[in-house]
């Protein structure tokens, strides 16, 4: 097995993912060539995409999702730098023009005052103008596709069972993972991991958007421009230095 944990598996697990919508949702709002970093780009599946269009950098708190992104951007015959941080402290060589934080990442804070640290550390990094764009699980999608939800797949070379069940803490969710990896000898690995998420009202990020210094141009729904409704699923936030 090349990777060990749940950076090897995680892109089985998001093989479904519509990467090109969120790129296709940044491009909307950064111009193509802008300075970029993708903070908590794990494996790398949006940044190496989003390098194409965009001086990217990729940051994220583990070491092992970066060696994937890294041996990925490699496949691709991208350059990609990628840097171990944590986005409470992110600390960029340069300001950039645009900071992304895509894929429900910042859900992976722990309480109020990890989001704050990450959006005005996010804020110091950003030029004049700049723009910070991320989405995140919606309450309705926590109490409804996350309450009490088992989830399973059975792959050639990947199989699971997802639990999901809710936290302790308002709007958020327990995810209980069990993999079964096929091996080069015909045996199964098996990979357990345990990942907690919270999310908030869309009311309480554009305050803390709002606290850290930013103008919050956007808060739309699902990859559209609508405004969120009862049964959105991720929540979009468009903000400005």
């Amino acid at each position: 097995m090349a990777y060990e944990g749940f950076a090897y598996v995680y892109d089985e697990l998001m093989k479904d993912a519509p990467y090109e919508d969120w790129v296709a949702f940044v491009r909307r709002h950064v111009k193509d060539g802008a300075s970029l970093a993708d903070v908590g780009c794990g494996t790398g599946s949006a940044t190496i995409r989003l390098a194409q269009y965009y001086e990217t950098i990729g940051l994220d708190l583990s070491e092992s999702m970066l060696e994937v992104a890294q041996e990925k951007a490699l496949e691709a015959g991208i350059t990609l730098p990628l840097w171990q941080q944590d986005m409470r402290e992110l600390e960029l060589p340069h300001p950039v023009d645009a900071v992304t934080i895509l894929c429900d990442s910042l859900c992976y804070l722990e309480d109020e005052a990890d989001v704050i640290d990450t959006f005005e550390a996010v804020y110091e990094q950003l030029k004049p103008g700049g723009m910070f764009i991320f989405d995140v699980h919606s309450p309705n999608k926590m109490q409804t596709l996350f309450n009490q939800k088992t989830y399973a797949s059975n792959g050639e070379d990947c199989s699971y069972i997802w639990f999901a069940d809710p936290g302790e803490a308002p709007l958020s969710v327990v995810h209980d993972l069990t993999f079964f990896v096929a091996l080069e000898d015909g045996t199964y690995e098996r990979v357990e991991e345990t990942h907690e998420q919270r999310t908030y009202e869309p009311g309480q990020y554009m305050q803390w958007l709002i606290g850290a210094g930013f103008h919050v141009k956007s808060v739309t729904a699902d990859f559209t421009d609508q405004a969120p409704g009862p049964n959105a699923e991720r929540i979009f936030f468009v903000a400005q230095k």
